[in-house]
Order: structure tokens, then sequence, then C-alpha cells
């Protein structure tokens, strides 16, 4: 999909470039491929906030040796079916990856499990740890707060930010005729990294995203750049900000590793704490009887005369779907963006022209 905007590059050549800039940092082969690929399918499924773009922050991160790289999650508690493992301030990306492979493994022997990660740098994509899950044949949900830096969301009523864009993820796997339901979602009307990418590209977001410094309501992404700040808003009122209020308490206050509230301290990073149920669906239903009520009740969805010809229902994880097959073979990066990625890039000691697309 050409931008005429933005640099367009090869889904594979941003791969290689990111893997690059991320192993400059001081990542092993393995943790800088695992980082790179979760950023570039964060890109080509349409969530360009949670993509190649968050580089210049882990750079910044890294400078300030607040991202640890090459960590693995420790076990602080194994009850057998809850699981608490400590992220190391390590890569999200990968930290993740390793502690939902250790909480699958659980799962796939006791039926469910709970686990709770905290101190992890930026998870990313929250959606990847669902398609971990389903890749798996399992369901999972997830709730995640996002502490140690200042919030960026006003609570329902009010007119400064209290906390982040806390995500809520839900899982289920598919059937060889329905793809895989997954629900991957902020709990503020837009992801900060929405913000950051519109305030790039200089155009508004959508109405009824932000409030500025006064409480007031603004289409202006760059509110949030400014001083003092402005904020995002929940999305639902009060049925988002109840959501995001139990990403606190679910994935920060549960998993040991703190709220949003200000008697924790800020270092001035990005860290996640999360709390995850995975299941396996075959223990509660019949596979067969599973696949015949998943299919009929999505086609019955589905099934709904679009308001717009243009527009077709759509189920949660079809829209990422068609970002895929949209964005298959380019992926197109904002201006400003890219040149930020590059001067990220030359504070490893990268040289710009080795990062062409």
């Amino acid at each position: 999909m050409i931008d005429n905007e933005a640099v367009n590059v090869p889904s594979h050549r941003l791969l290689e470039i990111t893997r690059k800039i991320v192993a400059a940092g001081g990542s092993s082969d393995r943790e800088a491929l695992v980082v790179a690929d979760h950023l570039v399918q964060a890109n080509l499924s349409g969530h360009d906030s949670h993509g190649v773009g968050m580089l210049p922050t882990y750079v910044h991160a890294l400078e300030a040796k607040l991202l640890i790289p090459n960590q693995s999650p420790t076990v602080t508690s194994d009850q057998g079916g809850i699981m608490m493992l400590d992220g190391q301030r390590g890569y999200g990306q990968s930290v993740g990856r390793q502690a939902m492979e250790q909480a699958i493994g659980r799962c796939q022997e006791n039926g469910v499990v709970l686990m709770t990660l905290r101190n992890s740098h930026h998870l990313g994509r929250i959606g990847t740890y669902g398609e971990q899950a389903i890749a798996a044949g399992l369901c999972s949900m997830h709730f995640v707060n996002v502490v140690d830096h200042p919030p960026f969301v006003a609570p329902y009523r009010g007119s400064d930010a209290r906390f982040s864009t806390n995500p809520i993820c839900l899982a289920m796997p598919g059937t060889t005729n329905q793809p895989p339901v997954l629900l991957d979602m902020a709990t503020s009307r837009i992801a900060f990294g929405k913000a950051r990418v519109a305030h790039n590209k200089g155009v508004d977001v959508p109405e009824g995203s932000l409030i500025d410094d006064q409480g007031h309501p603004t289409n202006d992404p760059g509110v949030m750049f400014k001083q003092p700040p402005g904020a995002l808003r929940p999305f639902g009122e009060h049925k988002g900000y109840g959501l995001a209020l139990f990403g606190e308490l679910f994935g920060g206050l549960l998993s040991g590793g703190n709220t949003v509230q200000p008697g924790n301290e800020r270092k001035g990073s990005i860290i996640n704490n999360m709390l995850t149920v995975i299941f396996d669906p075959s223990r509660l239903i019949d596979a067969g009887a599973f696949g015949a009520e998943l299919e009929a009740v999505v086609e019955y969805f589905k099934g709904s005369p679009p308001v717009h010809d243009d527009e077709p229902v759509l189920v949660p994880g079809d829209p990422e779907r068609i970002s895929r097959s949209a964005r298959e073979e380019i992926v197109p990066v904002d201006l400003e963006s890219w040149e930020q990625i590059l001067t990220a890039a030359e504070k490893l000691g990268l040289d710009r022209e080795e990062l062409a697309p």
C-alpha cells in the first residue's frame, strides 16, 4: 500500500532495519529478531502506534539504562495454577513472549493458569500475546497497566491525566472456516502512540479523543506534547474508565508491579504490568460444538445489513487481517517518524545510509 506522504518500506527490509537497530542497542541476535518481528507485525496489523515508531523511545530508555537487553523473566512465586514473574526491565516483546511460553506450557498441563508479569519494559501490541495463546489452541484474557512515566489519560469527568492507556486483550481460537477472534484495545479512545503518529503527520485526531490542559475538548494532538500537557479521554466515558481502573488493580496491584499513583517512583520509561488468564476451551466444551457455535454466532453478527455498503460488519481480529493483506509487501512510515528512527539509530553508532529502504 503506497502512501505518497510517507517512506514506503518493503516489509522484509523494515524487519531487517529494525533488527539492526535493536541489535546495535546490545540485544542478542535472537532478541533483536523477536523485538523487530513484533514491531513490524504491529505495523502490518495497522497499529503504527505500537510499531517501529517506538524505536526512538526504546533508544532513549537504553541510554538511560531504564531498558535492559537480554533479560529473561524470573519466577517470584509458583503455586501451580498461579505463576508470578518479573520481567527485569527487559524488552517487553521478549520477556512477554517468554512469560507466555511458560504460562502456555502450564495451561496445557492443568487446563487453566493465571500468570502475572511485572516490571517489563513496554510490552508492545498486547494482541501478540493473545495470538500466542491462539496458536496453542487456547483462550486468553490480558489486563495491563502502564507506569514509570507521567499519566496520559483523564478519568471520566476529570480534567487532567491520572492513568495511562491500560490495554485489555481477549483472545479465542478459530476454526477451519472462521479465523480467530481477538479483541485488543486501549481503554483510552485512542492510544498515546496514535496521538504521536498524528502529531508527526500534522493531522487531527478523531473528535472526542483529547482534552487540552484546561480540560477543553480538542482534536489537536499537539496538546500531548506541550507543557502543561493535555490528556487522552477514556473510551465509552465511565465504562472505559472503569476498565482502565481494573487495568491498574489487576495488572498493577495484583502483579506486585505497582499502580500509577504518584507515591510510586517514576523513572521516565515505559513499564508494563500484566495479569493474564489462559485456559483450554476443550476442557469446557466439545470441539465440534465449540466450532459450530462460534461460526454460527459470528455469521449472525456479520450478517447484519451494514449502514454503509462499503463498511460491512466486522468482528475483532478482522481489521488486523485486512491491514495485513493491504500491507503485506509495503509498510508506510510517516516522514517525521522515519527521521526520528534514523536519528535514534545514529545514536547507537549506525550509519543512516545503511538503513535506506
